[in-house]
């Protein structure tokens, strides 16, 4: 009874029923709210706080940003079961500034594309194609629903975008607050990856509780780390019975420029390394494949949690 007083407290003001309606298309910053409902931003923060409060929003800090999703679903979907039964109004005009939000967003995370475009673009010219890469994902994982995706350095949400439709449920997290604002541009602009969650956090400290997932990918991310080794325990403490770890990066190699203009903590990685990494974390390895055709060649490292024994992995 007290949870139910709180939540028809929360909800008794028509712009936190606005706010509750927009959470409910994506995923929203105090200040995009604010340009959607007209009003400003400290005052949107007081209606954002008595929903948290009331356990019907999360909001997450990216840089200086906050961003404000809805809550935990089984507290969540009963709340819109009775909206929609009772019906809630005419939202057009909200709905359509919220078009202009994502319009705005786009032009944003091009100017960010451009401006680093031609040292991605250098990388990519060293290795096959990306299409390459992404078909060779697409076999490590087989067909069909892989249950629930983390995608580890999302950066601009293409792990999403790729395997999102397969999953359950999509989570991109990424250490960069401009990467993430790039991703969700990008994926807001797909009516079935609108929903996909995007957060901030450390690869060596992921934001997710233990055996939260069943597909967790690091592509192209691994030669950042300066501890490898940790980031693949954490990645593998997300996963559950049969949980499945792929990695794509790099075989070793001598291009050693690419620490400082690309800062590449590592110049790729051995088999061995990642068998011994696999194992440490409680994994079993599954499936090596390398895909050569340039002076850098891409490997798949795919790792599985036996369903038999899941020990917890620090």
């Amino acid at each position: 009874m007290k949870d139910a007083l709180a939540i028809f407290r929360a909800l008794a003001d028509p712009t936190r029923l606005r706010i509750v309606a927009l959470l409910r298309v994506m995923e929203l910053s105090v200040g995009e709210l604010a340009q959607v409902l007209g009003q400003s931003q400290p005052r949107v923060s007081r209606h954002v706080k008595i929903l948290a409060d009331a356990g019907l929003t999360d909001r997450r800090r990216e840089g200086s940003w906050v961003f404000l999703a809805l809550g935990d679903p089984h507290r969540v979907s009963p709340v819109f079961d009775a909206i929609d039964a009772w019906g809630q109004g005419d939202v057009s005009g909200d709905l359509a500034r919220l078009d202009a939000v994502r319009a705005e967003r786009s032009i944003a995370a091009e100017r960010y594309f451009e401006g680093h475009a031609a040292e991605w673009d250098a990388i990519r010219s060293l290795h096959v194609a990306e299409a390459e890469v992404e078909a060779a994902i697409g076999r490590a994982l087989g067909e069909g629903p892989i249950g629930r995706l983390v995608d580890v350095g999302t950066g601009t949400g293409r792990m999403i975008e790729l395997l999102g439709p397969r999953a359950e449920s999509a989570i991109g997290i990424d250490r960069s607050p401009e990467m993430l604002r790039f991703a969700r541009a990008k994926l807001s602009s797909r009516a079935e990856m609108a929903k996909a969650e995007l957060r901030q956090g450390d690869m060596y400290a992921l934001p997710l509780q233990d055996r939260s997932a069943d597909v967790v990918v690091l592509h192209l991310v691994l030669h950042y780390a300066q501890q490898p080794a940790a980031a693949v325990a954490e990645a593998a403490r997300l996963l559950g019975p049969g949980g499945r770890l792929l990695i794509a990066d790099f075989a070793p190699h001598e291009r050693e420029e690419l620490r400082d203009q690309a800062a590449h903590a590592r110049l790729g990685f051995s088999d061995q390394q990642m068998a011994e990494w696999f194992g440490a974390a409680g994994l079993a390895p599954a499936q090596i494949e390398a895909l050569a055709g340039g002076e850098l060649t891409v490997k798949l490292w795919l790792g599985e949690r036996p369903a038999e024994s899941v020990r917890r992995v620090a």
